[in-house]
C-alpha cells in the first residue's frame, strides 16, 4: 500500500513539474505546450518506476541495470524533440521547446526515481531559463543594434513573391545591410497581401529612408517602415 501511495505521489509530481514548463511554451504557443510537456515528464517518471519495480522483483535473480529504461528515454525522446522544429527558408523554430522537451524527460526520470529534490529544483532552473533568458536574448540582440524592418507587398504570386525577395536582399547588400533573420506570412486584413519582417544588422551609417525609397520602386512594393 505503501509503495503504491509513493508511485501516486511520483506521477503527481510529475505531473506537476512538467505541465509548469509547459505552460511557459504554451503561453508562447509553441508547437509542444502543456499537454505534451506534462505527458513527457509523467511517461519519463513511469518509466523509472517501472526499472526500480523490476530491479526490485528480480535482482536477486539476475544481474538486471535499472538504468537501462531511463537511458532510452534520454535518446528516443529525439523524435519528439525534431517533431517541433520547424524551418521556413531562412529561419529554424521549435529549438528551445525541443530542448525544454528533453529537459521535462530528464525531470521525469529524476521524479521516477525519487530524487525529488533535484527534480524540482531542475524545473525550477528551467523555468527561469524559458521566461527570464528570453528577456536577455531580446536586450542582446538590442545592443547589437539589429532593427526590424517591415515590407508589404501586393498579392501577387509564389514566383512573383521570390522575385521581390530577390530584389530587395539585392538592395538590403547594395547598402552593407547584413539580413540576420527573415520571415513572411499572408495578412487576411489586407486581402491576402504579403507581410515580410526582416531582421537587420546596417551598418554604422542607417538611413531607411534612402533604402526605402529603393525598395518602392521594386514593382510590387507598396510599404516600408520600421517596426
Amino acid at each position: 500500500m505503501l509503495y503504491i501511495l509513493e508511485t501516486c505521489i511520483r506521477l503527481i509530481l510529475a505531473c506537476l513539474l512538467g505541465g509548469i514548463v509547459g505552460y511557459e511554451r504554451e503561453h508562447r504557443n509553441r508547437p509542444a505546450g502543456f499537454r505534451t510537456h506534462i505527458l513527457v515528464c509523467v511517461g519519463s517518471a513511469l518509466v523509472m518506476i517501472t526499472s526500480e519495480y523490476i530491479f526490485k522483483k528480480f535482482s536477486s535473480l539476475t544481474d538486471i541495470d535499472p538504468t537501462r529504461l531511463g537511458a532510452q528515454v534520454i535518446s528516443g525522446i529525439g523524435f519528439l524533440g525534431a517533431g517541433t522544429i520547424v524551418r521556413e527558408k531562412f529561419n529554424v523554430r521549435g529549438l528551445t521547446t525541443a530542448a525544454s522537451l528533453w529537459a521535462v524527460s530528464c525531470i521525469g526520470l529524476a521524479v521516477g526515481i525519487g530524487f525529488y529534490e533535484g527534480a524540482v529544483i531542475s524545473t525550477f532552473f528551467v523555468y527561469l531559463i524559458l521566461m527570464l533568458l528570453k528577456k536577455m536574448e531580446e536586450r542582446i540582440g538590442e545592443r547589437k543594434y539589429y532593427k526590424n524592418v517591415i515590407v508589404e507587398l501586393k498579392n501577387t504570386t509564389e514566383d512573383g513573391k521570390n522575385d521581390i525577395i530577390i530584389k530587395i536582399t539585392n538592395i538590403f547588400s547594395k547598402y552593407d545591410v547584413l539580413i540576420k533573420n527573415m520571415e513572411h506570412f499572408h495578412s487576411e486584413e489586407k486581402n491576402g497581401d504579403t507581410i515580410i519582417k526582416f531582421m537587420l544588422k546596417p551598418p554604422h551609417s542607417f538611413s531607411l529612408e534612402d533604402i526605402a525609397i529603393d525598395l518602392c520602386n521594386i514593382e510590387g512594393v507598396y510599404r516600408v517602415y520600421e517596426e
